[in-house]
């Protein structure tokens, strides 16, 4: 992945973090800083990167045993884990229990297939001329 791709991916990620935070319910925001929703971005990334492969690896029995309904927990999680650790460092947001942490962790995930599928669907032509 080059550092451009990388960098998309944060900017996906930090405007599908925004939207959850601002309108899914249960969910406050601490500080509406464009700085300190980038900073929540790079959070959201190293969590997912770090702790979810490890929390996938263990939980795998339930989620087969769920047909990978156990990873929208996971999600969750992730999404929660998130807000905690910006709190940690003064920044982000607040979770008030599962269903607002769920309904986040779906957010973002929709939010960031679509504006991904919008900015990946460019890619792919782009790199589909160069090969012609």
């Amino acid at each position: 992945m080059d550092r451009n791709s990388l960098l998309i991916r944060w900017a996906i990620n930090a405007v599908a973090i925004w939207i959850a935070i601002h309108y899914v319910p249960g969910i406050t925001p601490l500080s509406d800083s464009l700085v300190e929703i980038i900073l929540i971005a790079l959070i959201f990334g190293l969590v997912n990167a770090i702790i979810r492969p490890i929390l996938t690896f263990l939980t795998c029995p339930l989620i087969i045993l769920t047909l990978g309904l156990g990873t929208l927990v996971i999600n969750a999680a992730m999404f929660a884990l998130t807000g905690w650790v910006g709190q940690q460092f003064g920044f982000g947001f607040r979770v008030e229990g599962f269903w607002p942490a769920l309904w986040g962790a779906l957010v973002v995930s929709v939010v960031s297939w679509a504006l991904s599928t919008l900015v990946g669907g460019g890619e792919r032509e782009r790199r589909h001329r160069r090969e012609d």
